[in-house]
């Protein structure tokens, strides 16, 4: 039997999905923000049953969770898996036009 996870956005990472819509909704257009946003939101649809899909953050390597993060366009979405609960939390949607060591701030 397959085992499924439940996918789950911490409170950053919410706020970051609606900075990235706020930012695009008004630099481009409502129709841009909300197809980017939707992009992001349906690239995790694969964590669900394949949740070590993504690749392991270097940059988070010393944390006790292991970290891991696909990408999408121009964002990394970074993850932690809770294989207790059949969770995947997502961390964090990191512009990967910052600086990467801004990535070892995620609390």
């Amino acid at each position: 039997m397959e085992i499924t996870f439940r996918i789950l956005w911490t409170d950053l990472a919410v706020n970051q999905l609606k900075d990235i819509f706020d930012y695009h909704y008004i630099k481009a257009s409502p129709v841009v923000a909300r197809r980017l946003v939707k992009t992001i939101l349906d690239a995790t649809v694969i964590l669900h049953n394949n949740p070590k899909s993504g690749r392991k953050e270097d940059m988070l390597l010393d944390r006790p969770q292991e970290f891991r993060f696909i990408i999408v366009k121009n964002f990394k979405i970074i993850y932690w898996i809770d294989n207790d609960f059949n969770i995947v939390n997502i961390a964090t949607v990191f512009d990967t036009r910052q600086n990467p060591e801004k990535i070892s701030k995620i609390k």
